[in-house]
């Protein structure tokens, strides 16, 4: 696995409020079912915003990090593979699922348990 790039993008809580229009809770409640994946960056909790396409979170993420989660990943090792590039991918596996691969994403994270 390749190392997270520091060029990744985060978003709080109250960037996505802003950019879903949902309130806090919902927001909260996305994070808690696996929706969205976050992590506390710097003392409070952040989305990557590579996780959101088209003011909505990304469909195809929760599966994947259902998977990660149930091979004994923390959420913060979820998203540290979900951001860094992937040699079998070629790419890092979220912005494969940005652009169509979800079934080769879900092979990719099922091989690493």
């Amino acid at each position: 696995m390749g190392a997270v790039t520091q060029d990744t993008t985060w978003l709080s809580v109250p960037d996505l409020v802003t950019l879903l229009g949902q309130p806090v809770g919902r927001i909260h409640r996305l994070i808690e079912e696996h929706r969205l994946p976050a992590t506390r960056r710097n003392g409070r909790l952040e989305v990557p915003a590579a996780a959101i396409r088209d003011g909505e979170p990304l469909p195809e993420l929760r599966g994947t990090l259902l998977v990660l989660l149930d091979q004994g990943m923390t959420d913060d090792e979820a998203i540290d593979w979900l951001l860094a590039e992937d040699d079998s991918l070629g790419t890092a596996p979220i912005e494969a699922m940005r652009a169509g691969a979800k079934s080769a994403v879900r092979r990719a994270a099922q091989l690493l348990g």
